[in-house]
């Protein structure tokens, strides 16, 4: 996994690179939070490739325990990825509802992420 650093508006934006899925559970989402936290970066993108399909299963609870911590924590994440054909109400539900905030927004790509974390 590697960081590429964003900077806009003076905002640090890091945006998570990685050939393998680096969200399976509650504490790599912890793991992550520290380490862009630690590095002095102010919000997340993090694209949908790097993410566990069970995160996306809300019934596993993945997603909203992980989320959450991004919002205590006051860390806005952009995920990044195809939403278009989510089969799922509640996942669909959970998007829109997310895409109403600031903290925790679903994007179709980077741009769309930076602009959306840039504000």
């Amino acid at each position: 996994m590697r960081i590429e650093s964003h900077h806009i508006n003076n905002i640090r934006i890091a945006e998570i690179i990685s050939d393998e899925v680096v969200l399976r559970n509650l504490e790599d989402g912890l793991d992550l939070l520290g380490n862009v936290y630690y590095q002095g970066y102010d919000k997340v993108i993090l694209h949908q490739q790097h993410i566990s399909p069970d995160f996306f299963d809300l019934k596993t609870g993945i997603a909203g325990e992980v989320l959450q911590k991004f919002v205590q924590y006051r860390m806005p994440l952009a995920i990044v990825g195809d939403f278009s054909n989510v089969n799922s109400k509640s996942l669909n539900d959970f998007i829109y509802e997310s895409n109403q905030g600031k903290q925790v927004n679903f994007v179709g790509t980077t741009a769309e992420a930076l602009a959306r974390l840039s504000m």
